[in-house]
């Protein structure tokens, strides 16, 4: 079992409803408008399904879906790597508002509506009522096929977006040799006249500050010249005078014991005087006039600028200008490298069609298996002798999905030849070929709760009982639930759910409710012969549900 209980509280026309569901079996009946569906659609909204104000009950602020089910032990490790707890049950609990904004809960903490579409796969498995029109649809076909082949094509597609981009790349390169190459050129030569100046990281900095201590070394040695007769060499200079203060100082320290301390801080200050005069003719000794080093500081500078205006470039960044340009080229020259390109497009191609391959041998064996097993089912649903047949026709170009295409093929009846299933069946027909598919393919997912959702639509009589017997024995394995209007169908079930339609003061709501004893044997009635249950009919329905 799975699926425990499900709960609802103001969705669509449900005011309230908790209902326990059981193992096996389990239909849900009803007249026509009643709202069978509607606890398929909550079950989807708990899920993970995409949340509409529409579900709100008309006068509610909010609707309430929570569904508990039978903890998968294959869901332990992503229910702890998620952050929630995980345990025996596992409850999951959806609101929407009039906004149509939603919230969603796993085991009672936050969860998002992915990481309930996460783990719906895990727990129920819905066939819809209109699911044959999927059949004539070729990318649902080749998935069912791959679904019952248990075939990954993850693989397969991330090799095929490989070789893509390396055909592109090929071709582009190709188809822009002739631009490639002019461009090449151009940044050959730009590059050229770069390195002609050869610019330094640091050098335009560099080269200013020394072409301003050149361009102004008069200036600097007569500044210097001023300075040091100011400090020692002048009648009044400082040295001299600082000199004369400190002599008289210490002529009356032996009276006045404070002047100690000022003789020591006028001698420090004659000291650092003597050393700063030092350092000037030290400078004076070294600060020639150069001119010849001037010129050519002129002349270099001259090159930087110039460069720089005819690259539109302020002229301290021609170091990184010249960098990127040996970039760009490098790239070009890998560009116009045909034979890498083509070797890499062929590498690539090779992984994707030995990928490719592996999956079509697969393809290959599964397909009649298939096949067989949807002919078997058929026989029990009112296409005796029919035959049914998964052809395999390989495109005239690879495509992301593989090398061929899968059609579903069938045939009626004895002796006839298969053909495309949207060519030769009718509308019923395609409900039961759906419906036997369905069955088929039921028990290879890992879902414990099958739900069928009005797939019995188009059939009756003795093939609808074929029908109710099939889900009785899919419920021995499995929890199954099917939503129908066919008595037979509803005879076989283990547990039987009327949705039943009312109205109070102007207001419609639905409501659920399990049916036992001569309650569903009127349920069966109705469904056989209307609103009115006459004797046969009655008895009809005990008779279905004693067989």
């Amino acid at each position: 079992m799975s699926l425990k209980s499900i709960s609802l509280r103001d969705f669509v026309i449900v005011q309230s409803l908790e209902l326990d569901l059981m193992s096996g079996f389990t239909v849900l009946t009803g007249e026509t408008g009643a709202g069978k569906s509607i606890l398929i659609d909550a079950l989807q909204l708990a899920l993970g399904a995409r949340a509409d104000a529409g579900v709100v009950r008309e006068g509610a602020q909010r609707c309430e879906v929570s569904a508990e089910f039978d903890s998968p032990a294959q869901l332990a490790e992503w229910l702890e790597d998620a952050g929630f707890e995980s345990g025996g049950t596992l409850l999951l609990r959806r609101t929407v508002d009039t906004q149509g904004k939603s919230r969603a809960w796993i085991n009672g903490s936050a969860a998002t509506a992915t990481q309930l579409r996460e783990i719906a796969d895990h727990l129920v498995d819905i066939h819809g009522q209109h699911a044959w029109q999927s059949l004539t649809r070729p990318d649902a076909v080749r998935g069912l096929l791959d679904s019952y082949a248990q075939i990954d094509t993850s693989a397969l597609l991330a090799w095929w977006q490989s070789w893509r981009q390396a055909q592109k790349a090929w071709q582009e390169a190709q188809s822009a040799q002739d631009s490639l190459q002019r461009e090449r050129e151009r940044l050959t030569w730009q590059i050229g006249e770069l390195d002609k100046l050869a610019p330094g990281a640091d050098e335009w900095e560099e080269l200013n500050t020394q072409h301003a201590r050149l361009s102004n070394a008069q200036a600097l040695r007569d500044a210097v010249q001023s300075a040091v007769d100011a400090l020692q060499e002048s009648d009044d200079n400082v040295a001299t005078l600082l000199g004369r203060a400190i002599t008289a100082l210490q002529n009356q320290a032996h009276i006045e014991p404070e002047f100690k301390g000022l003789t020591e801080v006028l001698g420090s200050a004659l000291a650092e005087v003597e050393d700063t005069v030092h350092s000037l003719h030290s400078y004076a000794r070294h600060a020639e006039l150069e001119p010849q080093r001037l010129a050519e500081l002129d002349e270099r500078l001259s090159l930087w600028v110039s460069l720089a205006r005819r690259y539109k470039r302020p002229p301290a960044e021609l170091p990184e200008l010249l960098a990127s340009w040996r970039s760009e080229l490098q790239r070009l020259d890998a560009a116009a490298d045909l034979a890498q390109l083509e070797a890499l497009e062929s590498k690539a191609k090779a992984a994707y069609m030995a990928e490719a391959s592996r999956i079509s041998k697969s393809r290959s064996k599964a397909a009649p298996q298939l096949a067989k097993a949807i002919t078997q089912a058929m026989q029990g649903l009112g296409m005796q002798g029919g035959q049914f047949d998964v052809a395999l026709n390989r495109l005239e170009q690879p495509a992301q999905h593989g090398l061929e295409q899968a059609e579903f093929l069938v045939a009626g009846h004895a002796g006839s030849t298969p053909r495309p299933v949207g060519k030769v069946a009718s509308g019923g027909e395609l409900s039961r070929i759906a419906l036997a598919i369905a069955v088929t393919t039921s028990q290879l997912g890992q879902a414990q709760t099958l739900i069928f959702d009005e797939v019995d639509s188009g059939v009756g009589g003795a093939v609808a009982e074929t029908v109710g017997r099939l889900m009785k024995q899919l419920g021995k394995d499995r929890q199954v639930m099917a939503v129908t209007h066919l008595p037979q169908v509803a005879a076989c079930a283990d547990q039987h759910l009327v949705v039943a339609k009312r109205t109070e003061n102007g207001a419609t709501f639905s409501s659920v409710d399990h049916v036992h004893g001569e309650q569903r044997v009127a349920e069966i009635a109705r469904m056989l012969g209307g609103e009115r249950l006459s004797g046969t009919t009655l008895a009809h329905a005990k008779e279905m549900l004693g067989q």
